[in-house]
């Protein structure tokens, strides 16, 4: 046996030997123990498996109560968190994902329909959410293995409370929790019945309301305690045609990029018997264009004229601004104390979503310079002379020596866009046993815990293409006859050309489905050792074994090869780790001279993955009361995160990028440029450019190192003031180091990088054919480097002493982010950074929320402002735009974004009990977000602002 699996055998002997000693005495207190209800003087935070009275310790957790979420007008625990000032980019019912989205490197897919977290802008798969301190599974969105949390698989009305740590914590957790962790705590002590029902809608735009209805019995007897709830939501979808901004595919730039793909036609070709190179489009309207080959400028009578850019198609109307999504779900939970020290738990959740995305239709991209790694497309194609649609009187091919078809781009309208609809089906059941007993006049608890949770989508795509079936009907017809169902396909007289039959030849509908499932179990032991000179050691010890099993499986016809849209391979892998921890609490100082309490904490964890083998993490901090009202707080933090399932084992896949081409057009004549390859007069035929990922096998753990230190005040003059109740000031600096950061680098720096700079590791990245097109494109999976990221979190809480006009509050969160970046492995930085937006996703220096709330017997308010500093973007060499500033560098500035919320309530227990009404409007002056150049679909940053125009809702809620 190696020694790091010698000592993990010695540390899961330790740990199940710790475990048992508890039942034991459970075993022989139960006779002499009198009967009652379980009381605890100590709770255990966010943070820490050590249970104790203080509530402040040495860490920062961020609590948000039910009266927080209620108070919010969210409806989702995904918009809940997303909008705390420490959260960054991350996905949600706002962005539409599916078509040209692509799917990521690290295999999660696009994550249709869900919605994660992410904290300190570090990514959602290095935040791990637990629900009661236990792992909830990872997403499935039928396009991938996640590595996230679907946080829309959890129903807001289940929850008690969210408990959000914004510090590295993987030696109590293990791996995942590098830049935080969210924990839900679920709803307990619940007596009698209760139903909630809610509506909201958008005042400014047709669609997005959104309306459900939460049920929930919980009630308790001598020795149990039990809640069941169920939850229906939805939320209609809304047409990016309602916002105008996106009416074309990049507000400020006209079609500029837009697809060249267009109804009509684009054809780039070359005629075989003159040698001249032609780039036409059909004349709009004309069905059966004629073509001359000895008109050979753009100045044509034979119903062609050149292509140029306002002949572009415009994409963005077929998308949408908010994708629907329709959630079913039912919880029940049970605790039964079999004695006053001993109790048992079960836990059972099944949710249920539908939702869909959408995108415009699907593009056919053939010939030499199409670029998508598709054989049928690049290389084998020939569009017959005989075909009666061809006008051109020759083949057009892209076979060997003879190819002539550079590019042809149709728009195929007449078949509609492409629809994504999924189907997500998550189950978790889990079940244990915890109790309490002393030893040697010491409090201790322990509790062991089985779980085991799945989470199974399957996706239908409505609107995609066989490429090799557009192969076999673009062919001699005589060849097509010869094939049962296939028809001669016309991809030349624009748009109403291609018939039904046509369509039902070259349309499939395609099936993916994927699975995520998660099976874990645990064993924790806590309590107080012996009495120090500064007050009692406590410790906490503990196992925990997981397993992880993921697959995607595309449809049969994507793994044939014949799937016309983005290509993706099938993956499947697992592997489990053991895990067992140590943690300790130690009192150095009580009432001396340096202040009133400085306690230690320690904490280490020793992980062994069955792919990876052993790793441990440390964690120490400490917590300085200099006075009552006056505390310092300070930790440091190992982290690690183990390569997900889909990082390691996801197969070649394709992203669809929006690329600015440096060498484009003028710039094609510059020494840079023509030393890349490529030949004066280039243009880029299309500004996505297919860009190939995948997992990578040869993954090594990621590494981290995180740096917290915090001060909290609470001046007593501010305490039973006539102008103050309390006030409570928290300052905390925070630095995350990730090491060797698994991600694949940004393809527009990659491709800027090797024209600037001729760098032959970004050049290598990427393959030019002899027209200069751009036809391959890697970006592989890799440890790519590392990410330094450090900022600061102010916050204020101030309540004013209670009034005739009732109580007033008031609390201010604010976080600047001072620093980060990422340095690749040849030490170069990638353009992310504090004030800077790039791939639909932005680092503002600073996020800010101050709230005011006001109570006065049934009646309440409250009002809130969410802050977003302003950003600068890159507008990629593009000049000219409007929205671009050349003085300025060539920027787009995205200007500060403050949005207002309002909610009245009234409540009484006169009619029924719990009976209250809420009004609300979140974004109350309709802001609408600033406009963004490099953002894919929409024209603004979804991950970032709200929808435009004011969102208004209403709640009633009521018990019996």
């Amino acid at each position: 046996m190696s020694p790091q699996r010698h000592r993990l055998a010695a540390a899961v002997r330790l740990s199940l030997l710790l475990t048992a000693l508890p039942l034991c005495a459970v075993a022989q207190e139960a006779a002499d123990a009198a009967s009652g209800t379980r009381t605890l003087d100590t709770v255990q935070v966010t943070g820490s498996r050590i249970k104790r009275a203080e509530l402040e310790t040495q860490v920062p957790v961020q609590v948000l109560t039910r009266e927080d979420i209620d108070r919010s007008g969210f409806t989702s625990v995904a918009e809940v968190v997303q909008n705390l000032t420490a959260s960054g980019a991350a996905l949600n019912t706002k962005f539409n994902s599916s078509g040209n989205f692509g799917f990521p490197p690290d295999g999660g897919g696009v994550g249709a329909g869900a919605a994660t977290v992410d904290l300190r802008h570090l990514g959602a798969k290095r935040v791990l959410v637990l629900v009661d301190g236990i792992r909830w599974v990872n997403e499935s969105s039928a396009s991938g293995v996640g590595s996230s949390v679907d946080l829309n698989t959890i129903p807001l009305s289940i929850i008690e409370r969210i408990e959000v740590l914004e510090d590295g914590a993987s030696s109590i957790y293990g791996s995942d929790a590098i830049a935080g962790v969210v924990n839900i705590i679920t709803r307990k002590d619940v007596d009698g019945a209760s139903v909630q029902l809610h509506y909201g809608d958008f005042g400014d735009l047709k669609g997005g309301e959104t309306w459900g209805a939460d049920l929930g019995w919980g009630g308790s007897s001598e020795r149990a305690r039990w809640f069941v709830g169920a939850s229906y939501f939805k939320q209609k979808e809304i047409s990016s045609l309602e916002y105008g901004p996106a009416g074309v595919p990049v507000p400020g730039t006209g079609l500029a990029n837009g697809s060249s793909a267009t109804p009509n036609g684009r054809f780039v070709f070359q005629d075989p018997n003159t040698g001249v190179v032609h780039n036409i489009t059909p004349n709009t309207g004309d069905t059966d264009p004629a073509f001359d080959p000895t008109q050979t400028g753009c100045d044509r009578t034979d119903g062609f004229h050149c292509f140029t850019t306002a002949d572009r198609f415009n994409f963005a109307p077929y998308n949408l601004l908010l994708t629907p999504s329709e959630r079913k779900s039912v919880f029940g939970q049970v605790q039964f104390d079999f004695t006053p020290t001993f109790a048992g738990y079960v836990r059972v959740l099944y949710n249920e979503r539908e939702s869909a995305n959408q995108a415009a239709p699907e593009p056919f991209f053939l010939g030499t310079d199409a670029g998508v790694y598709n054989d049928w497309a690049e290389r084998t194609l020939v569009i017959s002379a005989l075909n009666p649609y061809n006008p051109m009187g020759f083949d057009l091919t892209t076979v060997g020596e003879d190819a002539n078809l550079f590019l042809l781009g149709r728009r195929p309208v007449e078949g509609g866009p492409r629809r994504f609809e999924q189907e997500v089906k998550t189950w978790y059941a889990s079940a244990g046993l915890n109790g309490v007993f002393d030893v040697a006049g010491k409090p201790w608890s322990w509790d062991v815990n089985v779980m085991r949770s799945e989470s199974k989508a399957d996706q239908t795509n409505y609107g995609s293409y066989n490429i090799r079936r557009i192969n076999e009907a673009l062919g001699d017809p005589a060849a097509c006859a010869a094939i049962s169902g296939c028809v001669p396909l016309n991809l030349f007289g624009g748009p109403g050309t291609i018939t039904p039959d046509m369509l039902a030849w070259i349309q499939p509908v395609v099936h993916d489905r994927s699975r995520n499932t998660l099976s874990l179990v645990s064993a924790n032991l806590t309590g107080d050792l012996f009495e120090g000179w500064a007050g009692a050691i406590s410790f906490a010890t503990g196992y925990e074994y997981r397993k992880y099993e993921g697959e995607y499986q595309p449809d049969a016809l994507t793994v044939a090869g014949e799937y016309n849209g983005v290509p993706s391979g099938p993956t499947s892998g697992e592997y489990d780790v053991n895990e067992a921890y140590l943690e300790f609490y130690v009192p150095l100082m009580k009432d001396g001279w340096l202040g009133k309490s400085l306690d230690l904490s320690v904490a280490g964890r020793y992980s062994e993955y069955s792919n990876f083998g052993g790793t441990s993490t440390g964690k120490i901090g400490l917590r300085w009361q200099v006075a009552d009202e006056f505390l310092l707080r300070g930790s440091f933090a190992e982290g690690f995160r183990a390569p997900s399932i889909g990082e390691l084992y996801g197969t070649l896949s394709r992203f669809d990028a929006t690329l600015v081409d440096p060498c484009n057009n003028a710039a094609s004549t510059t020494p840079e440029c023509v030393a890349d390859g490529v030949p004066p007069g280039y243009e880029q035929a299309n500004p996505q450019i297919s860009v190939v990922t995948s997992g990578n096998i040869d993954l090594q753990p990621e590494t981290s190192r995180s740096l917290m230190l915090g001060a909290v005040w609470s001046p007593s003059f501010a305490d039973a003031a006539s102008w103050s109740d309390r006030l409570d000031l928290g300052v905390t600096f925070y630095r995350h180091t990730v090491d060797g950061a698994i991600q694949a680098l940004d393809a527009q720096t990659i491709l800027q990088r090797c024209i600037s700079t001729r760098d032959p590791v970004s050049c290598g990245f990427y393959e030019r054919n002899e027209r200069g097109q751009i036809v391959r494109f890697d970006n592989i999976l890799g440890n790519v480097g590392t990410i330094r990221t450090d900022g600061w979190d102010f916050n204020l809480d101030w309540r004013l002493p209670e009034q005739a006009w009732g109580r007033l509050a008031f609390a201010w969160k604010t976080t600047w982010v001072t620093k980060y970046e990422l340095v690749n492995e040849a030490g170069q930085a990638e353009p992310r950074a504090p004030g800077v937006e790039i791939n639909n996703s932005a680092i503002p220096d600073r996020t800010s929320t101050l709230s005011a709330n006001w109570s006065h017997g049934g009646w309440s308010a409250a009002w809130s402002a969410r802050y977003i500093d302003g950003l600068r973007e890159s507008c990629g060499g593009a000049n000219g735009f409007d929205i671009c500033d050349d003085s300025d560098g060539d920027l787009n500035h995205l200007g500060a974004t403050t949005y207002h919320d309002v909610q009245l309530s009234w409540g009484s227990d006169a009619w029924m009990k719990d009976f209250r009404v809420t009004l609300g409007v979140n974004n109350v002056f309709g802001k609408d977000p600033p406009i963004c150049l490099s953002c894919t679909l929409n024209g603004y940053d979804a991950s970032t602002y709200d929808l435009p125009g004011p969102f208004w809702y209403a709640r009633v809620g009521f018990g019996f």
